[in-house]
């Protein structure tokens, strides 16, 4: 967007009226923060000129960068022959069908329809819809809780803020009483003192007790991202996923894959539950679905579902305006030809995944890292005072704010979660900007061990 307004009063405007998302809004009303202006391949700029190698991908959605011009052009096209209609009243537009098909022909073979929304929130609170309506119609009413996990994130409305498990979301609201939580599969900060296989079954487990502590005719679904995301990429032990597979086939309840961080390649393969060789009832998708261009969202509604949805008359009484809006679902299509025309998962998961988790290790004995945790194109840096106690640097994980911080100047987009850097660049980095990437955190590393006198 041109505009005659130069980086100081956009930086006045930004203060004095933008309310930012999960940001300290007396704090940055009088600090404000940086104005991005530009973007190409895998580099953001900022107001001032500043180049940043964005090593989140956006907010985990532009897997393919910036610069992807069919994209674009895909967007420019439909807004021309159509810029928006609804899919209320016996309509469709032929955006929103094609795209349709095309999930269906990516997503594991239980997925034969999809509900479409603007974003991961409203499509985790699509999931409490479907599964509630998928019990009624069955008879079973009272079927309707729904155990997630601690320190979860599945979104920011009321419905999904309740089934996250972040305790500063929560503390905000009182959240939904048919949904309680059980503990995540985080090794590194809970379950030190165990052996990796033995915790992540012990963990796992904890979802059978919870079904009999609420009881099996109550509990109506089990909800979980195949890595927590945003909970600090919380890599589950490689015995976790297949003790949860087990319980879910024993026991009577749908199980939800939310996969709006791991989907479309982020692990290595399509979704996150191929790569743990999970069958889910439900997928939530969204982000990396258009590359981020622009919103959009939805549930892959497994065939157990949709089987009773289908078979049943009455009206499904839920619906978004802007479901299946025609430029966002061109943009959907369009992403997906990328992907799939480029091999894009293919080359990720044996080429670049592998480079950039090879570079990620040569950290794990940096003076102040604890652990090094990475998946496909996804990476966490635990930091810590002292690696044998697990000490962490600094109150309030303040040693990570600073190590952000550190990065952040130096030209690197990373994030900050608790004691932890966590990084997932886009799937179309080359390993020269693999190399940069981490050789900018490790430099992040040294000034933070200095600032605290870690020798």
């Amino acid at each position: 967007m041109a505009t005659t307004l130069d980086t100081e009063q956009l930086r006045q405007f930004d203060k004095a009226h933008y309310l930012h998302p999960f940001t300290d809004l007396r704090k940055y009303s009088q600090q404000g923060g940086r104005i991005i202006s530009r973007a190409e391949h895998v580099y953001i700029y900022d107001s001032d000129g500043h180049r940043m190698l964005d090593g989140m991908s956006g907010l985990w959605c532009c897997n393919l960068g910036y610069s992807q011009a069919s994209i674009k052009d895909a967007i420019y096209a439909q807004l021309q022959e159509m810029p928006y209609y609804n899919n209320f009243f016996r309509c469709a537009n032929e955006a929103a069908v094609v795209l349709a098909r095309a999930l269906v022909e990516i997503t594991p073979a239980q997925f034969n329809h999809v509900f479409f929304t603007n974003s991961g929130s409203e499509a985790n609170d699509t999931n409490l819809r479907l599964v509630q309506r998928y019990y009624n119609l069955l008879g079973q009413p009272g079927k309707n809780l729904i155990i997630s996990r601690r320190n979860a994130y599945h979104g920011s409305t009321i419905a999904a803020a309740s089934l996250g498990g972040m305790s500063a979301m929560h503390d905000q609201t009182h959240g939904l009483d048919y949904i309680h939580h059980i503990n995540q599969p985080y090794w590194f900060e809970e379950g030190a003192d165990e052996e990796p296989q033995a915790y992540g079954i012990r963990v796992a487990r904890e979802l059978e007790e919870k079904i009999d502590e609420l009881g099996e005719a109550r509990v109506a679904a089990f909800i979980a991202e195949p890595v927590q995301g945003a909970g600090g990429v919380i890599i589950p032990p490689a015995s976790y996923w297949p003790e949860i597979k087990r319980i879910c086939q024993e026991r009577d309840i749908l199980l939800i894959m939310d996969e709006v961080i791991c989907g479309f390649g982020r692990t290595g393969r399509w979704f996150g539950c191929e790569t743990y060789d999970v069958e889910p009832d439900l997928i939530t998708f969204a982000k990396a679905v258009t590359n981020g261009y622009l919103p959009l969202g939805g549930v892959m509604v497994g065939d157990k579902v949709a089987d009773v949805l289908l078979s049943h008359e009455g009206e499904f009484a839920h619906g978004l305006t802007y479901s299946g809006h025609p430029a966002a679902c061109a943009a959907g299509i369009a992403t997906l030809n990328v992907l799939r025309e480029q091999k894009i998962v293919e080359a990720t998961a044996n080429t670049l995944a592998p480079y950039f988790q090879e570079r990620m290790q040569t950290l794990r004995d940096h003076r102040i890292v604890g652990e090094v945790r990475s998946l496909g194109m996804l990476g966490a840096v635990e930091l810590v005072r002292d690696k044998h106690s697990r000490e962490r640097l600094a109150p309030d994980s303040q040693g990570a704010v600073y190590c952000r911080n550190q990065a952040n100047s130096a030209g690197l987009m990373v994030r900050q979660t608790g004691d932890a850097m966590i990084t997932a660049p886009p799937l179309i980095c080359d390993r020269e900007e693999i190399d940069s990437l981490v050789s900018m955190l490790a430099r992040a590393l040294d000034q933070t061990a200095e600032h605290y006198g870690i020798k």
